[in-house]
C-alpha cells in the first residue's frame, strides 16, 4: 500500500468523525437538524478549541434552543448563560446577540428552514457560501464549516474539502488536490474525509499520531 494511503487510513480509521456525529446531530435533509448544524458551524468559525464549540452546540440543544423559533424568542441572557455552561464565554455576549439575529433572519426570509435557502441558491455551491455568509456571525469559515457537513445531506456541494482540509493534507504531507485525496481516500465519504483532515489541521498531535501510525 501506497504512504499516503496508509496516512489517509490511519486519519479516518482514528479521526474519521465528523463534528456533527460529535455533537449528537443526527444529520438529516430536515429543518431542526440542519439549523443546528448551522449552530454549530457559527460555533466552530471563533477562534476556540472545537471540543469547546462541539460542548456548546450540545448545551444550546439541552437549554432547548434546537430550532430558529426557539432560539429567536428566548431571552438574551438564556443564550449567554446557555453559552457559558458550553465553556463558550470568551464570545458569550457577542455570540449570544448574533445567535437571535441569525435565527430572525432565518425565520422572517427562509420561514426557519434551510432548505428554502438551499433552493434559493439553485444548486450553485458559490450561492450557498454566499447566502450562509448573510447570517450574523458565520463569515467564510463558517459557511465552510457548515458545507463541510452539510455534504452528507446536500450531494451539490460534495465533494466538498475546503482550504481548512487541505490544510491538514499538507500537515500530513499529502496531496492537496481534492481529487487525488478522494482517490487516496477510497470508499470514505468526502463529509468524513473532510473532517478528519481538519482535525489533522488544528491538531499537531492527531497529524504526528497518524504519521507514526502509518509508520
Amino acid at each position: 500500500m501506497h504512504r499516503d494511503e496508509r496516512v489517509l487510513r490511519a486519519l479516518v480509521a482514528a479521526h474519521g468523525r465528523t463534528y456533527a456525529e460529535e455533537a449528537g446531530i443526527r444529520l438529516k435533509d430536515t429543518p431542526q437538524p440542519l439549523y443546528r448544524l448551522l449552530v454549530l458551524a457559527h460555533l466552530l468559525s471563533a477562534r476556540i478549541r472545537g471540543s469547546v464549540a462541539v460542548a456548546t452546540a450540545r448545551a444550546l440543544h439541552e437549554a432547548g434552543l434546537r430550532d430558529p423559533r426557539r432560539m429567536a424568542g428566548s431571552g438574551r441572557q438564556e443564550r449567554v448563560d446557555a453559552l457559558g455552561r458550553g465553556g463558550y464565554r470568551r464570545y458569550d455576549e457577542r455570540t449570544a446577540t448574533q445567535l437571535g439575529d441569525a435565527a430572525e433572519l432565518l425565520t422572517e426570509r427562509w420561514g426557519g428552514d434551510l432548505r428554502r435557502l438551499r433552493k434559493e441558491a439553485d444548486g450553485e455551491v458559490p450561492a450557498l457560501r454566499r447566502l450562509l455568509q448573510e447570517f450574523p456571525g458565520v463569515g467564510p469559515a463558517g459557511a465552510d464549516i457548515f458545507l463541510r457537513e452539510a455534504q452528507r445531506v446536500w450531494p451539490e456541494a460534495a465533494p466538498y474539502l475546503d482550504r481548512k482540509a487541505l490544510q491538514g493534507a499538507e500537515r500530513l504531507g499529502l496531496p492537496q488536490d481534492p481529487a487525488r485525496l478522494l482517490e487516496l481516500a477510497g470508499d470514505t465519504e468526502p463529509a468524513v474525509l473532510a473532517a478528519a483532515l481538519v482535525r489533522a489541521a488544528v491538531d499537531e498531535k492527531v497529524a504526528e499520531d497518524c504519521l507514526d501510525r502509518a509508520g
